[in-house]
């Protein structure tokens, strides 16, 4: 698909995964120049996913280009379950969507993007999960020249970037004497940070999933976390991203030994923690992990001006010690007009399959991990 846009812009249809990992320098100067783009809108991020889920013949990413400067992206792929969708790149294991447009041509850019998807959409649904709310993918939905539907979608806790004192004292009295304790408790363990190299990352991804899957051993552990494509991903984006200052994957060892790992995704609007794992032997030493890795966390995001510290997807109770800022995803949907009848269908499914969730959660109060469920509910 190749189309004629005005303001001197052009829109195609990328259908080609060799085409889309060229796209590589391209993507990525227009990445940085996107004030509202989470890490999961990087090209490693997404590239990497699609050598590692993806299947062929999917591939659906709209482009616009003003000349030859690459100035819009809507990265998506086309399933053919539970109706034929066109979904994000990424999948359930990226946190948030959104499109890719260049600040200065706003204004053209996301016009152009509708009018790509439009087309590309002819015969399918548009469900575009996980948009954060004041993303430029909400804006399509003014310029969609069908119909659409924005449902709520999964909720995320975020902390504005803060001197980590001033966070504490965020927290109730009672509670912030607490951390204060069991931060002492940690810096007289003796833990040292160490930031991983570039050349590292393969050992350091491997190290942090035996932790991970050792630190919720018998607890409901996502079960894509252990599969061998997600290590895949991981690690090959990660060590593309640590390159690109996009992530950063830090150790914490005490005695010589790794005891606790940290994948953190970055962009310039946020610093999002994005999967640790730690020895469980650490509580015989009184070390609250997620307290020591948010101090890290947040001191360097403050060093960096990033002014948003996400603790990403889920609301389980360690996070909302913290008091964060409750954020709810979007969930847009977008058809043809010809297509309406298929959206409201799909939509039924959707809110049928989260009543389903309530109900799982009111029923068994004491499952843990609510992420592995909702994910295998999700379309993938």
């Amino acid at each position: 698909m190749s189309s004629g846009c005005a303001g001197g812009l052009s829109v195609t249809l990328c259908r080609d995964p060799r085409q889309f990992a060229a796209l590589e320098e391209s993507w990525n100067r227009l990445f940085r120049g996107c004030p509202t783009a989470t890490p999961f809108q990087s090209h490693a991020w997404l590239h990497s996913w699609w050598l590692s889920y993806g299947k062929d013949g999917r591939l659906r990413i709209v482009l616009v280009r003003r000349g030859e400067e690459l100035v819009g992206v809507a990265a998506l792929m086309l399933v053919h379950r539970p109706m034929p969708l066109l979904v994000p790149l990424g999948g359930s294991i990226s946190d948030y969507f959104d499109v890719l447009v260049a600040a200065e041509y706003a204004d053209q850019v996301l016009p152009a993007l509708a009018r790509g998807l439009h087309r590309a959409a002819r015969g399918a649904v548009v469900d575009l999960r996980e948009v954060r709310p004041g993303a430029a993918a909400e804006q399509l939905v003014r310029q969609w020249p069908g119909v659409s539907s924005v449902l709520a979608d999964s909720t995320c806790m975020e902390l504005p970037t803060l001197p980590f004192d001033e966070l504490v004292k965020r927290m109730p009295a009672s509670g912030a004497q607490r951390v204060r304790a069991k931060l002492r408790k940690t810096d007289a363990a003796g833990i040292e940070e160490h930031e991983v190299a570039e050349q590292e990352v393969p050992r350091a991804v491997q190290t942090l999933l035996r932790l991970h899957e050792k630190q919720w051993r018998g607890r409901g552990v996502t079960p894509e976390h252990l599969r061998p494509r997600f290590a895949e991903h991981l690690t090959r984006a990660t060590r593309r991203m640590v390159r690109t200052g996009e992530s950063r994957l830090t150790e914490f060892r005490l005695d010589g030994k790794v005891v606790a790992a940290n994948v953190t995704l970055l962009s310039s609007g946020l610093s999002g923690g994005y999967l640790y794992g730690a020895d469980p032997d650490l509580r015989t030493r009184k070390v609250d992990v997620a307290t020591l890795l948010l101090r890290y966390e947040a001191g360097r995001a403050l060093a960096e001006g990033r002014p948003v510290v996400s603790f990403l997807r889920g609301n389980e109770p360690y996070k909302n010690h913290w008091r964060p800022e409750t954020v709810v995803n979007r969930r847009i949907l977008l058809a043809t007009a010809a297509l309406a009848p298929l959206l409201r269908v799909h939509e039924s499914q959707v809110t049928g399959r989260e009543r389903a969730v309530d109900v799982l959660r009111e029923t068994l109060p004491a499952a843990r991990d609510w992420r592995a469920r909702l994910n295998e509910l999700r379309v993938r």
